[in-house]
């Protein structure tokens, strides 16, 4: 599933091609993905202009003219991508939603699983929808910082790397980039959350922060389905330090691979987790 990094590069890249531009049609190929789409829903959107995108947690908000907000989630497989002259573009399997821009640009919403989701909020309305009510603070944004880490964990007795998924602690984090930013803050990601220190907090929040600039500036990781709108494949995936290379040693690794056996591999709730135990207490 594509985590903050992989949809702040696709909330960018719609951000270039179709601000400003107005919805002369809406095209839905299907009912619904994981959940159904809006009633009306080309009622709701032609005619309209893309004023602003934004981003909240794993989710792109598309802010239209008239204060109607489409929130956009891209699920396990989900791709967006631009066509800037839709003359010249042959619909493929599995495009449920195509949206038409005056001067022909188009916008084709591609999901072969469909879990993801295109809903519909409007400004006044948007903190108290469902997807966003409980969801914790941006790790980008400026209401994030050590402090606010350690005030969210220190009453979670469960493991750091399950509290950091939790979407209600800290927003847009997923597998991939929890596992990295706990290896560079030198902590075991079966650590109980709340036995954390203020100091390893604020490592902890520096870290996340290194790491995900770090993947957003190669755009994102591509492990399976993730493409920009552009269609290009994200590289961060090669500058993983811990992800997915158990018995490999670890980025910068002095450890004796002979006696450590390299990266270890655990599963915590269902998911993979990659760790050096040398190098994370």
């Amino acid at each position: 599933m594509p985590e903050l990094p992989e949809v702040e590069t696709v909330r960018r890249g719609l951000e270039q091609s179709i601000l400003g531009h107005q919805i002369l049609k809406l095209t839905q190929n299907r009912a619904d993905l994981r959940v159904p789409f809006p009633d009306n829903f080309a009622s709701h959107l032609e005619g309209r202009i893309i004023q602003t995108l934004s981003r909240r947690g794993k989710y792109i908000l598309i802010h239209l003219n008239d204060e109607k907000i489409v929130i956009l989630h891209l699920g396990m497989s989900g791709r967006v991508t631009i066509i800037e002259d839709h003359q010249q573009y042959t619909p493929a399997k599995h495009d449920h939603l195509v949206i038409l821009l005056k001067g022909g640009t188009q916008i084709v919403y591609n999901d072969a699983r469909r879990f993801g989701m295109v809903m519909l909020s409007d400004e006044k309305s948007i903190d108290q929808h469902k997807s966003f009510a409980h969801m914790g603070p941006e790790p980008l944004g400026n209401h994030f910082s050590g402090t606010q880490l350690f005030e969210n964990l220190k009453t979670k007795k469960t493991p750091i790397k399950n509290a950091l998924l939790d979407q209600s602690v800290v927003a847009g984090l997923g597998n991939i980039y929890v596992s990295e930013a706990l290896f560079y803050a030198g902590i075991r990601p079966d650590r109980i959350a709340n036995s954390l220190t203020t100091k390893e907090t604020d490592t902890l929040y520096n870290c996340i922060i290194s790491v995900l600039n770090e993947a957003i500036k190669a755009g994102g990781s591509s492990l399976r389905d993730y493409q920009n709108t552009k269609g290009d494949m994200g590289y961060f995936q090669h500058h993983f330090a811990v992800y997915d290379r158990e018995n490999h040693p670890c980025n910068g690794c002095s450890c004796s691979i002979e006696k450590t056996g390299g990266i270890k591999k655990i599963v915590q709730a269902g998911r993979s987790t990659f760790f050096c135990p040398q190098k994370q207490k």
